[in-house]
């Protein structure tokens, strides 16, 4: 009989497939790059087979039978693991390890709450949480190092299976005293004559900014950048930029009913004229033998709507 691969050996190949690059594809597999290195090259010893071409310099370039192996090692490490998320899913729904990956800019104010509803509902569910950007975490979806996302869409989620929760507004945020401060609500049409505090670029509220801001007359065509806009990290040093007088702002109201606006000098107020929010939801990758626990958590996330969302 044939050796086969281990399900570790699997995993570098399919990283380094993913990422195109050993110092990447080692950090998503937590080893050293020598050790990713040295075990894509005992796996072609095993099969006999070149799965990289190494004639073109330090770029990571499969031959083609290695890019038709990489596609089978996804799909049977999917499998592999598979057999204990079915048993485990038999034995009592929503119980065992479960790994959430979660934006920035859902996660501070989600997270409370989730982990006390779902200690509540569900005490046998091993529950852990990375947080980073979208981009990321649906890599780390497709590596099978996470196994369901919560997500601000729209987004670029091809290749996962999404469930929308509820609809999370966007307010304008800006400092007392702005020009805009004397209306009850801010017409998208008028953001384009104020400078703008955004996301820096990865984050998905960044891109949706931009297509708020692209609604209104001036900005066709255009990235909605300008000598005038300032870049924060967070929605909390979005905040600080804003107080400072630096620029406004697109928020969403899930972190201002949160309290993230609390003791500052700034105000918030409704968009119109146009679609303002995004929909918050959860992903996952299609077919997963524990669909049936992501839809009884999709469920359970649903109650904690806020009221306004309702």
């Amino acid at each position: 009989m044939l050796p086969l691969p281990s399900a570790q050996q699997l995993r570098y190949l399919i990283a380094l497939s993913e990422l195109r690059h050993f110092g990447r594809a080692a950090a998503a597999c937590a080893v050293t790059q020598s050790t990713l290195s040295a075990g894509i090259m005992a796996l072609e010893r095993q099969l006999d087979a070149t799965l990289l071409d190494r004639t073109v310099g330090k770029k990571v370039v499969f031959t083609p039978l290695g890019h038709e192996i990489a596609l089978k090692a996804r799909q049977a490490l999917a499998a592999l693991e598979s057999v204990p998320q079915l048993a485990a899913a038999a034995r009592t729904p929503l119980t065992g390890p479960m790994r959430l990956g979660i934006i920035p800019t859902i996660g501070p104010f989600l997270i409370p709450q989730t982990v006390t509803t779902l200690r509540e509902h569900f005490p046998r569910l091993l529950l852990s949480i990375t947080e980073d950007t979208t981009e990321h975490l649906l890599e780390k979806l497709a590596l099978g190092q996470l196994d369901i996302l919560a997500l601000a869409m729209p987004c670029l989620c091809d290749g996962t299976e999404t469930h929308p929760l509820w609809q999370d507004p966007f307010r304008v945020i800006m400092p007392e005293g702005h020009p805009l401060a004397s209306l009850n609500t801010v017409p998208v049409s008028r953001l384009s004559s104020h400078g703008m505090v955004m996301m820096e670029d990865g984050h998905c509220l960044r891109e949706q900014t931009l297509a708020i801001c692209r609604q209104g007359p001036n900005r066709a065509g255009t990235e909605g950048e300008s000598e005038a806009t300032f870049t924060a990290m967070s929605l909390h040093s979005m905040a600080e930029l804003v107080e400072l007088g630096l620029g406004i702002a697109i928020m969403p109201a899930l972190a201002i009913d949160g309290g993230i606006l609390k003791g500052r000098r700034i105000l918030s107020r409704p968009l119109t004229g146009g679609p303002a929010w995004r929909t918050l939801g959860l992903a996952w990758r299609p077919r997963s033998p524990r669909a049936a626990d992501f839809q009884t958590l999709s469920a359970t996330l649903a109650t904690l709507r806020p009221p306004e969302s309702a």
